[in-house]
C-alpha cells in the first residue's frame, strides 16, 4: 500500500517560505495633507517615478507623486520634523 504525500510538506513544496510584504498606509486626519508640497528622499521619488510605488514623506502621507511640488507651500509637518532631524549631508527633496 503507497501512502499519499503530504501536499504541506518540505518535499512537496520545496522547502521554501512564503513572506508576504505589505504596505500599510497611514491614515490623515484631514485633506490637507493635498494642499502642501511633502519631503521625500530624492532617490524613493526616482525610484516611485520608475515602478509607481508609493512614496511615505516625513509626515506619514502615502501616495504616488505627480504633481509639481513648486506649486504648493511646504508641509508644515514636514518641514518641522526635517528641521529636527540631525544634519546628515544625505539628500532630501520634496514632492508632490
Amino acid at each position: 500500500m503507497t501512502s499519499t504525500p503530504d501536499p504541506y510538506s518540505p518535499e512537496t513544496t520545496g522547502g521554501g517560505t512564503i513572506i508576504e510584504e505589505r504596505t500599510v498606509p497611514v491614515p490623515t486626519d484631514s485633506g490637507d495633507h493635498e494642499r502642501f508640497a511633502h519631503y521625500v528622499r530624492k532617490e524613493k521619488i526616482v525610484e516611485s517615478a520608475v515602478t509607481g510605488a508609493p512614496v511615505v514623506a516625513l509626515c506619514g502621507k502615502v501616495w504616488q507623486p505627480s504633481r509639481d511640488p513648486g506649486r504648493f507651500p511646504v508641509c508644515p509637518e514636514c518641514k518641522e520634523i526635517f528641521e529636527g532631524l540631525p544634519p546628515s549631508g544625505g539628500d532630501s527633496g520634496s514632492s508632490e
